[in-house]
């Protein structure tokens, strides 16, 4: 049986992207840019976890989806693979949708906010609120901006953003247990036109209802 709540801490996190208007500026200058013009995107994504324990370095099997959101807090983060799974939220409920378990875990939105890596992407504009921002140098061809979250009892510890020439393409999570969740992200679309109910979420036929 797969870990629906992990699924959810990864994409609440999932992943933060970010739009300049100058391929020169720093991940700072790039990052509220991005947050400022930036009221709804889509895109694709990739997922891996990286362990280290015992001078051993452990790389989990790779994730894939699909992902659109609207500030603040709508959105669809899909899974397609390796198995199906949607996380969709309509700015007041997060809707967790395992489709091989046939099972629907409601949340409240706001509970699975906060401090998260998915404030960052789908929450509002006031991230220096929730997150110390500050420049994380060059890496991998990447300009990478460090989000260190203020509050204690957040899932990560530290969320580092990668861009180049003003387009966002990794996402580091790092959590207080050693492992690190690894997204890159491509085919980023800008505040594409997104109907009113979009994110309105039904219940499939004969799914189980959980609520949290």
């Amino acid at each position: 049986m797969k870990n629906t709540t992990f699924a959810a801490k990864m994409m609440i996190g999932a992943a933060s992207l970010l739009f300049a208007a100058s391929a020169s500026a720093s991940a700072l200058e790039q990052f509220k840019t991005f947050a400022a013009g930036t009221k709804s995107a889509r895109g694709e994504f990739t997922q891996h976890q990286v362990k280290k324990a015992d001078s051993k370095t452990k790389v989990s099997t790779p994730a894939s989806g699909t992902f659109e959101f609207a500030r603040p807090g709508k959105f669809i983060w899909m899974y397609t693979k390796p198995y199906e799974q949607l996380l969709q939220a309509d700015g007041t409920q997060l809707y967790i949708y395992d489709k091989d378990l046939s099972q629907v875990t409601i949340k409240k939105l706001g509970d699975a906010l906060g401090s998260s890596p998915a404030a960052i992407l789908f929450g509002s504009n006031d991230l220096e609120k929730n997150f110390t921002l500050a420049e994380a140098g060059t890496r991998d061809g990447l300009e990478w901006l460090k989000a260190t979250p203020k509050a204690k009892d957040t899932t990560f510890d530290e969320i580092s953003i990668g861009l180049r020439n003003g387009v966002p393409e990794a996402m580091e999570l790092r959590d207080s247990f050693g492992q690190t969740s690894v997204l890159a992200f491509k085919n980023f679309q800008k505040n594409p036109n997104l109907p009113a109910d979009h994110f309105k979420f039904v219940v499939p036929k004969g799914a189980d209802v959980i609520n949290n």
